[in-house]
């Protein structure tokens, strides 16, 4: 694929209680965004493990979208997101090791009544993983799946 025709591949983790709810509202709000998002439901921003990030990173995705409830009063189990805003510099700090640049990893907090901030907030991200280029993290240059000690097929 030329980064020309590039279209980035964002996996957003989206906490059930308030930004899930909130893309919810931005799609049947009929608001623009462009459907570059994959969205994963999960019950809180804190729940959220680096390992996932990793994973979609390492399968194709070519940024990271972790959004929970506003802080740190706000979050339906009372300091998830107080976790997940305490263990994001930690997970920017191993993306710096890994080679990836930080800027494809966000963390929002967007509340259920929130859907302009959702819609904005995946319009942002695209951009800038557009200008960014597509990561093929662990993948040959062509985009294919490395062979067996690094060999090309």
């Amino acid at each position: 694929m030329s980064e020309q025709g590039f279209e980035p591949r964002i996996v957003g983790f989206l906490c059930r209680w308030c930004a899930y709810p909130g893309a919810d509202l931005a799609g049947s709000s009929r608001l623009k965004y462009p459907a570059n998002m994959t969205p994963i439901r999960v019950m809180c921003s804190g729940r959220v493990d680096p390992a996932f990030v990793l994973k979609a990173l390492a399968e194709g995705a070519d940024g990271v979208l972790i959004a929970g409830c506003h802080p740190p009063s706000d979050c339906h189990y009372q300091s998830g997101n107080i976790k997940a805003m305490r263990r994001y510099p930690l997970l920017l700090k191993m993306l710096k090791q890994f080679g990836i640049e930080q800027e494809r990893v966000r963390l929002e907090w967007i509340s259920a009544s929130e859907g302009v901030k959702f819609a904005q907030v995946v319009r942002e991200m695209t951009e800038a993983i557009r200008r960014l280029g597509p990561l093929n993290w662990g993948r040959e240059p062509d985009g294919r799946e490395p062979t067996e000690a690094g060999r090309r097929t």
